[in-house]
């Protein structure tokens, strides 16, 4: 793990700065994969990023002080869960490409988008939702990260499948 690193100049319309990832637990680890992938094959750096709903940032910045949004929570009590932080290290161990994960506040498009913007990402990365019920309902109430992100970024994002659905009828062979 490495620290973020600093963005680096346009070099003739190629990708420069790091790849970003959303990360979060119990993602699927074709997200990270895929990332990394792209990556390696750029020669940049991978920047995973877990965005925790429950607090939010105080001043509006990445890495900056935040607060509950529960008035009744620990202040500033956001952190990366040891079991993300295990996962990605065994999906990127071997792979020859530096990486680093940072925490951030808030709601995860708005966060991927502000951290992008700061490091200079030449790309953010996340996944669909799976089909479940409960992301079904997400949907509804909130949008997906994937469509917040592709509609307001100035950035490539790039969505992976996960668990993609295609119909029995479906003969776009």
């Amino acid at each position: 793990m490495t620290e973020i690193p600093a963005p680096r100049p346009e070099a003739s319309g190629s990708m420069s700065g790091p790849i970003l990832v959303g990360v979060m637990p119990g993602q699927q680890p074709v997200v990270v994969e895929q990332a990394a992938h792209v990556a390696a094959r750029a020669r940049l750096p991978l920047v995973c990023a877990y965005s925790d709903v429950t607090v939010y940032p105080v001043d509006g910045t990445t890495g900056g002080q935040t607060a509950p949004i529960d008035p009744d929570g620990v202040a500033g009590a956001q952190g990366i869960p040891d079991s993300l932080t295990g996962t990605i290290a065994e999906q990127l161990a071997g792979q020859d490409i530096g990486w680093s994960i940072v925490p951030l506040a808030g709601e995860p498009a708005r966060a991927l988008a502000r951290l992008a913007a700061e490091i200079g990402a030449s790309m953010i990365v996340v996944g669909t939702r799976e089909h479940k019920l409960t992301a079904a309902l997400k949907e509804l109430t909130s949008g997906s990260v994937a469509r917040h992100l592709f509609h307001r970024q100035e950035v490539p994002v790039l969505v992976v499948p996960v668990n993609p659905r295609v119909p029995d009828d479906d003969d776009d062979d």
